[in-house]
C-alpha cells in the first residue's frame, strides 16, 4: 500500500523559508510523477510542483524562482523548498503521485494528508 506523508510545514514571517519533506512507504513504481499542492481557505487545490523520474520539473507560475521540488531516491523522500514566502503562500499542502511519467492533477493517484503553512505579513 502505498503512503505519503508530509511534514515540515509552520509558520514563518513573509520572507522566510520552509523546507517540507514527503516520505514515501510502498512506492516502487519504475515511472512515476510526483507533485506538490496546495489548498487555501475558499479556494480551489492547485499544483504548485511536478518532478518525475524522467527529469521532467514544473513551477506553477506564482511559484517560480522561489520553490524547489527535488526528490532523494535513496531515502524515498520529495522536498519542496520554499524562500521568500509570501502571505499568499499560506495554504494546505499536500504531495501526491501517480504511475506513469505524465504529469497531470486530475491523474494523481495517491495523496498525504497536508500540512500547514501559515506566512504572516
Amino acid at each position: 500500500q502505498v503512503q505519503l506523508m508530509e511534514s515540515g510545514g509552520g509558520s514563518v514571517q513573509a520572507g522566510g523559508s520552509l523546507r517540507l519533506s514527503c516520505a514515501t512507504a510502498g512506492y516502487t513504481y519504475s515511472s512515476y510523477c510526483m507533485g506538490w499542492f496546495r489548498q487555501a481557505p475558499g479556494k480551489q487545490r492547485e499544483v504548485v510542483a511536478y518532478i518525475n523520474n524522467n527529469g521532467y520539473i514544473r513551477y506553477a507560475d506564482p511559484v517560480k524562482g522561489r520553490f524547489t521540488i527535488s526528490q532523494d531516491n535513496t531515502n524515498s523522500t520529495l522536498y519542496l523548498q520554499m524562500n521568500s514566502l509570501k502571505p499568499e503562500d499560506s495554504a494546505m499542502y499536500y504531495c501526491a503521485a501517480k504511475e506513469g511519467f505524465a504529469c497531470v492533477s486530475s491523474a494523481m493517484r495517491y495523496w498525504g494528508k497536508g500540512t500547514q503553512v501559515t506566512i504572516s505579513s
